[in-house]
């Protein structure tokens, strides 16, 4: 049995982590910072991600494993749209490119494309958490 009130308050650490990371990539995408604002995208969404997997006590040590737990348990069961899951693997892909590919060129579109799915992810995040608990989702400057 898990402690109901220890991931409420993981959930929302998570989530503020997440509301956090948004901001740095926005003021990467803002100077220039264009594969900084592709990983921070990333990493803003699958914190929000953890978050809700938080409130089951579920965590994994592979960005994989998190991914594909919250597709089959949360995008395909229809708690989050079909849409939400394809973003998020276009963020995970682009992440992994900017990140690893050398030669990988990071370009404004690309980076707005991504911060963009991080403003379409969060928010939906953001009401999902708030129907669990009201009170973990204070703010939301998205």
């Amino acid at each position: 049995m898990h402690d109901v009130n220890k991931d409420m308050e993981l959930s929302r650490y998570r989530f503020s982590l997440a509301e956090e990371t948004y901001k740095s990539a926005k003021m990467c995408f803002d100077n220039g910072f264009y594969r900084d604002c592709i990983n921070r995208s990333y990493y803003a969404v699958f914190y929000g991600v953890r978050a809700v997997l938080a409130l089951e006590s579920i965590d994994f040590k592979r960005h994989k494993d998190v991914v594909a737990h919250f597709n089959k348990e949360f995008v395909a069961t229809g708690k989050f749209p079909g849409e939400m899951g394809r973003r998020l693997a276009r963020l995970k892909m682009k992440r992994e490119e900017s990140d690893y590919n050398d030669f990988f060129i990071a370009s404004a579109d690309e980076a707005k494309a991504q911060l963009e799915s991080v403003e379409y992810i969060l928010p939906l995040i953001g009401k999902y958490l708030e129907a669990c608990n009201p009170k973990i989702h204070e703010y939301n400057d998205l």
